[in-house]
This record gives C-alpha cells, structure tokens and sequence, in this order.
C-alpha cells in the first residue's frame, strides 16, 4: 500500500517502531481551569507547540486553524483575560465545536476577550496585514496517525494529497506572515509525518519573506528530535506523545 510504502522510505529502520507507536495509545494531558468547568484532553505535544508561541498577558493573538480549540485553551490560559485573542476557523460544524469548548472549558473573564470567527486564513495577510503579535498556526495536514486508524481514509491516501496540502500550508504560513506585527512571533505546526509538510514549508516562506527569521524552541519534550527548522516529537521516542511538527519564526 502507498502510505506503508512512502513513509518506509522517509523512515528507513526506524519505521516499523515509530508504525507500531502511531498504532498505539497517545499520551494527552487533563486541561482544566476550574473545579466548575469541563476538563479537556490533549496530547502533551500539542500543549508544548502552543506554549512555545511565548504568549502573555496584553498580547494579541490569533490561532489562525483553531478547532476543535485545545491549543486555544492553552493561549488563553496564557492571556487570562488581558489582550485578545481571535480564534478562526473555516468550517461551520468545526467551529461550533470550537465554541462548546471555550464555553465549557474557560472561565468568563478569560472567555471575554476571544473572538471566534470564520474566516479563510489565506485571506488575514490581506484584510489584518500587521495586526498581532504573535500567530499560531496549526495548518491542516495529512493526520497521518488518523489515517493510519481508518481503513477508508487509508485507502484514499495518496502522495499527491501531501504535495496538495503543502501547498496550502505554504500559502497560509505567508498569510500568517503578512498579519503579524513587526517583532511578532508565528509557531507553525501541523501532525504531519513527512518534512514536505513541515520544515519544507518553513523553508520555502523563510526564501520568499526576507523579514522572517528561524527561533530556536528550547526545553523539548523528552525524546523530541530536532530538525533543521524545527522539532518534530514522534511517538516512538516520547512515550506516544504526537505526532506533532512545530517551527517558531520572528518578523524582525
């Protein structure tokens, strides 16, 4: 099969651990913000994309691929209600999702500052040019991990569908960039196996805008690996954390 086969020859040795670990259980961390509200589950890699942004209260933030809004949580737990904080996303049903979450899972005061809207991102570069400080952009992706648990999206996999949506990630990573402020900061993260989706992306906008510059994240998660732009945490190596790929730039 073409997705066994494609990723074989990215992975080399490592691929039948790392299949193994994807198959497995993730390993997701209890976010709760009060002994009245609604926990809610994430995978610990997903948490440390989020946090990397650097947020804190007073910014304005934009989670430009928000639902179904874990990683929302986590910037507005950061904000605690100073500055604001827009969360998009494009589908209807995904963003009522959205809405549930932060309704049930955020105390008022930091419900009040966010703004959930449903725009196209690759429209924000045009509409918002310069207009946050920092951006987390968590592009849609292959899923690979979600694909390996469904047989029907299994057999629909192609490689075609990676080169496709890195496309889109690059055109929504140079959105990200033309609505940042001067000094701000974008994470840019997908749950993506292959580096077409991840540090090539990152690569090519780094080309095309000038402006942008490469932050080096510290404090990885055990067994992260980094990679040339980036950190990539695999489930293989840390105890079924991820699949998650993020690379932080600054607008100098």
């Amino acid at each position: 099969m073409e997705f066994f086969d494609y990723y074989e020859k990215l992975y080399g040795d490592r691929w039948p651990q790392l299949l193994e670990a994807l198959k497995g259980e993730g390993r997701a961390t209890k976010l709760q913000f009060g002994d009245n509200l609604e926990p809610y589950f994430l995978d610990e890699a997903s948490v440390f994309a989020a946090e990397a942004l650097g947020v804190v209260p007073g910014m304005d933030v934009l989670d430009m691929c928000a639902a179904p809004g874990g990683k929302t949580l986590v910037i507005a737990s950061k904000l605690k209600g100073e500055g604001s904080l827009q969360s998009n996303d494009r589908s209807p049903d995904r963003r009522m999702r959205l809405k549930r979450v932060i309704d049930d899972s955020l105390p008022e005061n930091w419900r009040s500052i966010i703004n959930v809207t449903g725009y196209d991102g690759m429209k924000f570069g045009l509409h918002k040019k310069e207009s946050y400080d920092c951006i987390l952009l968590d592009a849609p992706c292959s899923s690979d991990r979600h694909v390996l648990a469904s047989p029907t999206h299994l057999a629909e996999w192609s490689s075609k569908r990676v080169k496709r949506l890195s496309v889109e990630q690059g055109a929504l990573l140079a959105s990200a960039v033309d609505a940042l402020r001067p000094g701000g900061f974008i994470v840019y993260g997908t749950c993506a196996l292959s580096p077409m989706e991840n540090d090539d992306v990152v690569r090519k906008i780094l080309k095309k805008r000038p402006s942008m510059q490469s932050v080096e994240i510290a404090d990885l998660l055990p067994g992260a690996d980094r990679t040339e732009l980036g950190i990539h945490i695999l489930p293989d190596r840390s105890e079924g954390r991820g699949p998650i790929y993020c690379a932080k730039l600054v607008k100098t």
